[in-house]
């Protein structure tokens, strides 16, 4: 597959995986939501999600367990859950534009406990 096509097909993955990503309130339109995400995408108001999290994951390295993408005050937000190496429980606020890391807690996992 040529670089142009493969570039292509990553740009739709992760418009789609960013339009779907979008965590509207229960009374919201969810399409008119994806369409706002995808708009935002198209003009760079936004990086595509696997840019973002490349860059999280150079401070921040785990698996991602969920992802919401919303709008504050103008401004484009991921709100990502991680689980690091070690089992520490990571969220963080990220600019949705520049992947700059805004807010960050962290806490451990609790304990798994097995009953006989």
């Amino acid at each position: 597959m040529d670089t142009s096509r493969f570039r292509t097909l990553w740009t739709c993955a992760a418009l789609a995986l960013a339009a779907g990503l979008v965590a509207p309130p229960a009374w919201a339109d969810p399409q008119r939501d994806h369409d706002k995400a995808r708009t935002a995408l198209q003009a760079g108001e936004i990086s595509p999600l696997h840019k973002v999290l490349a860059k999280v994951h150079q401070t921040y390295p785990g698996e991602v367990l969920e992802v919401e993408l919303e709008q504050e005050d103008g401004r484009w937000i991921y709100e990502l859950k991680l689980l690091q190496p070690g089992g520490m429980l990571t969220r963080l606020e990220v600019d949705a534009r520049t992947g700059d890391i805004l807010k960050s807690r962290q806490r451990p996992t609790p304990p798994v406990v097995h009953k006989p």
